[in-house]
């Protein structure tokens, strides 16, 4: 476990770069709502609907914080590349 001179560091560290985290995890928590209005929530896949859910955070994190951080922006290009690879290869996917 983290001494607390250190989660306190890695606290400080991470807000100045994420925002405030009640109100990123606000802005996420509203993405999220919103994309599971539409009528095709239902019908995407697990991987599909946690990559979704992946780029809220971090659609989040960038507009809450620093939005030239680029790892922000990899990672959604990450989820966005497995799911695409998935589909690509046409693997099903465990329900």
């Amino acid at each position: 476990m983290l001494e607390d001179m250190e989660l306190s560091d890695v606290l400080n560290e991470r807000g100045s770069r994420y925002g405030e985290f009640k109100c990123n995890a606000a802005l996420s928590q509203n993405i999220k709502a919103a994309m599971k209005l539409s009528h095709k929530w239902s019908a995407l896949a697990p991987d599909q609907c946690e990559a979704l859910e992946m780029f809220a955070a971090k659609i989040s994190r960038i507009l809450t914080g620093d939005p030239d951080y680029a790892d922000n922006w990899d990672d959604i290009t990450g989820y966005a590349t497995l799911v695409a690879n998935r589909l690509k290869t046409n693997t099903p996917t465990a329900s």
